[in-house]
């Protein structure tokens, strides 16, 4: 022991940070945590994990505050300022290694719409509203489905497809979208009949107030698209879905915090879906997702307006664990991430249920069985140690005080 070095001694604060910083896995990040107690403190109070997140999902930089639900009621309990300080440092070091392995660890993707909240217009509501952008046909009912933008003599105005997902924090991989393709128009008249005069008659109809028959096969697309995510500015009672009287006051830009922005792609004239995947996986706070559809292609004979026509949209990632939950309701504009162990047991976010504070060991229990499922199903051990605290030990009452300290 007298011959004994600690490495960060030897390579200075310095040589350490810059070693440490290039780590990519927080699984190492908390090895090198439990290595001992001066260990333990350098990782913590440089934020690694932080760093770490920050370094492969610049969206996290957006979260003024982080917090353990499950201590907020212990955090105004008597102690000095340092101890405190660094209960919080030691809290934040668990979320964002938490955090990051939420981000990383490979999950099936799925369309994450849960509902529209608005078009920037409409050219006939309801019957070409954004809601038929969920239907994955074409057709229901014998009926095109499709959302229709207002006419422009411009094309250089663009229009915004607003929706909601199914979590406050999604991890968005691309997004998906089918512009609509209009059909050609033929005459029943050749049939010389008086029912083939009326089938004409409500086909013209259509023909005049309606995207579905034109002319050429034509294809309202976009020149381009763009895809902004990020949080509604109000309380979540004030949003409502989609309706007569409301349509397009849910997609006003204003209402909206967007905490990332796509770069802009070009988009096909083709009536297929396209896929539009992301530079790198963004992650989606607050729920919502913006999609611009800049320029417009497509001239309406009849009206000799522009309009951009869809089809189907597709927003393709996955939620993140039901631990974490970003709270947008602060007056202050502040964006706090929540972090709730107590979530993935099915218990209450404010902290234990009264059954497990008076049977303590049911929570070893089941901690037992997660590490039991965790270790069949390849989990990493020193996260879930993180997570659930050590596995209990039994020490002999002789053990010296540094076997203490690396089982804390």
């Amino acid at each position: 022991m007298e011959n004994s070095w600690d490495f960060l001694e030897w390579l200075g604060s310095d040589t350490t940070t810059s070693v440490f910083s290039r780590l990519d896995d927080p699984a190492d990040l908390v090895r090198a945590a439990a290595v001992s107690r001066s260990w333990r403190k350098f990782v913590v109070t440089n934020g690694f994990s932080k760093k770490l997140c920050l370094r492969i999902c610049p969206e996290v930089s957006n979260f003024t505050c982080i917090m353990e639900v499950s201590s907020l009621n212990t955090n105004q309990e008597a102690g000095s300022s340092t101890a405190m300080e660094w209960k919080n440092l030691e809290s934040q070091h668990k979320i964002y290694a938490y955090l990051f392995h939420c981000l990383v660890s490979p999950k099936g993707n799925k369309d994450c719409i849960h509902h529209c909240l608005g078009a920037s217009s409409t050219d006939n509501f309801p019957d070409e509203s954004i809601a038929n952008t969920l239907e994955p046909s074409d057709r229901v009912d014998m009926r095109p489905s499709y959302w229709s933008s207002g006419g422009k003599r411009d094309p250089g105005i663009p229009e915004s497809l607003t929706y909601r997902l199914t979590s406050g924090l999604c991890v968005i991989n691309e997004i998906k979208i089918k512009p609509f393709k209009g059909q050609y128009f033929c005459s029943f008249s050749n049939g010389n009949t008086f029912f083939y005069k009326i089938i004409d008659l409500i086909m013209l109809y259509i023909f005049f107030f309606s995207a579905f028959f034109q002319f050429g096969d034509p294809i309202y697309s976009a020149k381009s698209v763009r895809f902004s995510m990020g949080y509604f500015k109000l309380t979540r009672d004030s949003e409502c879905y989609v309706s007569d009287e409301n349509e397009g006051q849910l997609a006003v830009d204003e209402n909206y915090v967007w905490t990332y922005v796509s770069p802009e792609f070009p988009m096909s004239q083709d009536n297929v879906l396209q896929s539009f995947k992301l530079p790198r996986p963004a992650l989606c706070i607050g729920g919502v997702v913006k999609i611009e559809l800049l320029g417009r292609v497509q001239k309406q004979a009849m009206d000799n307006l522009y309009y951009i026509c869809v089809c189907h949209v597709q927003v393709i990632g996955f939620p993140l664990s039901p631990c974490l939950v970003v709270d947008v309701s602060d007056t202050r504009g502040n964006l706090v991430l929540k972090y709730s162990p107590s979530a993935a047991l099915g218990t209450s976010p404010d902290g234990a249920s009264v059954d497990e504070a008076r049977e303590p060991s049911r929570w070893h229990a089941i901690a037992t069985r997660i590490r039991h499922l965790g270790a069949g199903g390849g989990w990493n051990q020193a996260i879930l140690n993180t997570l659930l605290g050590p596995p209990v030990q039994f020490i002999d009452e002789d053990d010296d005080d540094s076997d203490m300290e690396l089982l804390s």
